[in-house]
């Protein structure tokens, strides 16, 4: 779009090189060096997983913090954002992979207690509709953990507690939610993820994702009879329909988390969709002529729920143009096309050695967005 002078950039994060508000930063230096003029508008977004909280501070939300428990028991500092009566929160932030020591996993012992207790601080907070975005997750547990931390209890044979993680599941008799939270029979609970997997078999939380959280093949036998285990029980208890949420998109999402949520009451929805709704990314877009969206990787997992094929879909439904900035390019120039994105760039086209464009995100992609500027805004 030769002579575009109102730029929105609406990228998610380069993982491991750069956060989603850094790109920004980057991009905007990038595209001024070309054109000092130009207008540019920076909405940092997230799909659901890990970076999904700075989003949304970024967008004027409220940071609050609170002391949780980690995957592993142990006390962690956890955020989530506030405004008004909404709550973004982000069950990696109590739960993720980064809350392991390097080089540590937890396949079967990992919880999700501490996301429990961040949706609790969000009800204490005042909040009626929450947004709990997961991904990212250390943990397979079906959720049971966070649904303990909600007053749920989950007893053995002979009455004592279940223990943690997915693992400990297998050793599960009862289960009694009379004690959850009553506040959440009156918020809006939105489950955001790019996952729509459910929670057991060929495609559930423990076999496609079990492997990245340290699962061998026998780990991912245990957690996935164990999660069946756990909805079964969950079906005596709750009836019909906790046997019919297992099956359902999402429910596998984190580890089997978006299980958890979607019996307490959540409404599941593709991550980036709920995203760009509470971020206002509508009223951003009326005032863009271009629009440039990114993430680290632009494959195959793009089309399916990312970050930039959300954006690049509202945008070409609102008849806007798209460019796309990343670390490393992996679809040919019709999968983007039809993805709505009308031209891709990518570090390695400035720097070949991918380890040079890991550790040097910041300045060729500042770079990148030179190439951008010239090409479709001088």
């Amino acid at each position: 779009m030769d002579g575009a002078r109102r730029v929105l950039i609406a990228a998610d994060k380069f993982k491991g090189s750069l956060t989603a508000v850094q790109v920004a930063q980057r991009v905007t230096a990038g595209l001024r060096r070309v054109v000092p003029d130009v207008e540019v508008a920076a909405l940092p977004v997230a799909d659901g997983g890990d970076g999904t909280v700075d989003a949304a501070v970024a967008a004027g939300f409220e940071r609050r913090t609170v002391r949780v428990a980690g995957p592993l028991g142990d006390e962690v500092t956890a955020a989530f954002a506030l405004r008004g009566d909404t709550a973004v929160v982000e069950m990696a932030e109590a739960s993720g992979l980064q809350r392991l020591p390097a080089g540590v996993f937890a396949p079967l012992t990992a919880s999700t207690y501490g996301s429990g207790e961040l949706l609790r601080a969000a009800l204490d907070a005042g909040a009626r509709t929450i947004v709990f975005g997961v991904g990212g997750s250390a943990t397979t547990d079906g959720g049971a953990g966070m649904l303990a931390a909600l007053g749920a209890r989950f007893s053995t044979a002979d009455g004592g507690p279940v223990p943690p993680g997915g693992g400990g599941l297998r050793d599960l008799a009862t289960a009694d939610l009379s004690g959850l939270d009553p506040r959440l029979a009156d918020v809006r609970l939105v489950l955001a993820s790019d996952v729509d997997n459910p929670l057991t078999g060929p495609e559930g939380a423990p076999a496609v994702y079990g492997p990245q959280k340290g699962a061998g093949p026998d780990d991912v036998a245990v957690l996935d009879a164990a999660l069946a285990h756990f909805a079964q029980v969950l079906e005596r208890t709750v009836g019909p329909r906790a046997g019919e949420y297992a099956s359902a998109p999402g429910a596998g999402a984190a580890g089997g988390i978006g299980y958890g949520a979607l019996i307490v009451g959540a409404r599941f929805r593709p991550g980036i969709e709920v995203m760009l709704d509470v971020l206002g990314f509508g009223a951003a877009l009326a005032h863009a002529d271009l629009v440039i969206t990114g993430e680290g990787s632009l494959d195959e997992q793009t089309l399916h729920g990312k970050a930039p094929a959300g954006v690049a879909a509202a945008a070409r439904a609102a008849g806007k143009e798209v460019v796309a900035v990343c670390g490393r390019l992996a679809l040919p120039p019709e999968a983007l096309g039809r993805a709505g994105i009308r031209r891709a760039y990518a570090l390695t086209d400035v720097e070949p050695d991918v380890a040079k464009c890991i550790a040097d995100a910041g300045p060729i992609l500042e770079r990148t967005a030179e190439r951008v500027a010239r090409d479709f805004l001088s």
